[in-house]
């Protein structure tokens, strides 16, 4: 594997699901691949989980780990080719990308959607720079339009708590105070679209992901109607991604909050969200502390599919 973007980096999905588990069982029995190696993690935003998460795969495989904040710890970047630098980035990233390069083994990047350009942002440039000029192997720790890290973690998860052979999974937008990236609902379609489940969309109209993701999702604008039946509940927000309204909130509805209301209508539905959360707007406080919350044990899995991928591109 030369780089991880998307679902279909990983190959067949189930090989890469029982690799995962048998990691999980075993975090140091491939410590001796990343002898002597080093992982160098970029952030051009913040992080919590995946850098903790990453860094700590990388170290199981017995590699090197150097972070790198871009905002706090590096010359300011320009990204655009073909701009006069006459203003406060002095370095550009396709000269600061192979410097990189030269230090380290893999890399991975993380960089939000900026919301200024959608072209920019679907372009997913600045991940695309780092594959094309770092020479080295590169992973996405989330980017403009996915988090495939995440949706590994989260397809694991539903993987070892499915009660039933084709589980029903629900992704449901949710209310948030500020625009959020596409990212997450794009990557977790992506992965569930692929995987053996019953996938359902929910979202207030003008919320519609990008097709490329959707697929042969159903996408239901009546989130109780989606929730009948669920094994499990994915609740995420997510900003407009079709024009004009690209990047914009249209809505801040609080009937779309998850509730015990809500999740009394499924399967005894198990709840996730990639975290961070914010409680009773996403979220109710009985919902997430219910012991059908997986946000922990969620959580708890990036660490695997952030050394499933790591073991891969290493390989």
């Amino acid at each position: 594997m030369k780089s991880f973007t998307n679902v279909k980096d990983l190959g067949n999905l189930n090989d890469a699901i029982k690799e995962a588990l048998e990691i999980k069982q075993n975090r140091f029995a491939y410590k001796h691949i990343g002898e002597n190696k080093t992982l160098l993690m970029v952030f051009f935003n913040s992080s919590l989980r995946t850098r903790l998460s990453t860094q700590k795969a990388g170290m199981n495989l017995g590699m090197n780990t150097i972070v790198l904040d871009v905002n706090q710890g590096a010359w300011k970047l320009e990204t655009e080719r073909g701009v006069i630098m006459d203003g406060d980035k002095p370095e550009h990233l396709l000269e600061a990308i192979p410097v990189m390069g030269c230090y380290c083994d893999v890399i991975g990047v993380r960089s939000f959607a900026q919301f200024e350009s959608k072209t920019f942002d679907y372009e997913e440039t600045i991940l695309n720079q780092f594959i094309r000029y770092s020479g080295k192997p590169v992973f996405s720790m989330e980017a403009a339009t996915g988090h495939p890290l995440q949706a590994f973690a989260d397809l694991i998860t539903i993987e070892e708590h499915k009660k039933s052979e084709r589980p029903k999974v629900v992704l449901t937008w949710a209310p948030h105070p500020r625009a959020l990236p596409q990212a997450v609902p794009n990557s977790f379609a992506d992965f569930m679209n692929e995987a053996n489940v019953e996938f359902v969309i929910t979202h207030p109209k003008g919320y519609e992901l990008d097709e490329k993701f959707v697929r042969g999702a159903k996408v239901e604008y009546c989130q109780e109607k989606a929730f009948e039946g669920a094994d499990f509940i994915y609740a995420k927000n997510w900003a407009a991604y079709q024009d004009p309204n690209y990047g914009k909130i249209l809505s801040k509805d609080r009937s779309w909050t998850v509730d015990s209301a809500k999740m009394n209508l499924t399967n005894n539905a198990y709840f996730m969200h990639c975290l961070p959360v914010r409680r009773n707007m996403i979220v109710s406080d009985d919902v997430i502390e219910s012991p059908q919350s997986l946000v922990i044990p969620e959580a708890a899995n990036r660490e695997i599919s952030a050394q499933t991928v790591l073991k891969r591109l290493l390989q």
